[in-house]
């Protein structure tokens, strides 16, 4: 008759406690960029819409709602001069541009929402309609100087001084 093998005292490890995350300390800078965070109801595109409020606990902090999802937002400043919040436990980013702004995933890798757009954005953004920003690819328009010796203009300065500073053709 074979033997079986005593089984060894299994037990469930206990669960380990996880800290809650530390609130990361806001320089004069991110509070700066916080004052300047459009908060309020901002409906997206695909139906759907984010609520941004300030979290009245801690200063400079938010709460970002989308669907059931719930993040805890903190400014950080950003190169480009575009509003910038992040909550790096979950790892999503919220960026507030003058026309519109974004929710997006670092651990997707993808947004969550896009063209969120709060009353101030839909103005800007209906501004740009109508009178759109030039773009990087047009040419430069020709500085007046230019414009003026490509339109026949020959004065010659020793013979004729400028006596209003403004030269006249």
């Amino acid at each position: 008759m074979a033997q079986s093998k005593p089984k060894a005292n299994l037990r469930k490890a206990a669960p380990v406690a996880m800290p809650a995350p530390v609130d990361p300390v806001l320089t004069e800078r991110d509070l700066g960029v916080a004052a300047r965070v459009h908060v309020g109801t901002f409906p997206c595109d695909l139906g759907s819409t984010v609520l941004l409020e300030p979290d009245t606990q801690a200063n400079g902090f938010f709460h970002l709602h989308l669907n059931k999802d719930r993040y805890r937002m903190h400014p950080v400043e950003s190169r480009t001069g575009a509003i910038r919040l992040e909550d790096p436990v979950q790892g999503v980013v919220w960026i507030q541009l003058a026309n519109k702004s974004m929710l997006m995933s670092q651990k997707l890798g993808r947004r969550l929402a896009d063209e969120c757009m709060g009353d101030v954005q839909r103005q800007v953004a209906e501004a740009l309609k109508t009178n759109p920003a030039p773009s990087l690819f047009e040419p430069l328009p020709t500085p007046p100087a230019a414009a003026a010796t490509t339109t026949g203009c020959n004065r010659n300065p020793e013979s004729q001084p400028l006596t209003s500073g403004v030269e006249t053709c």
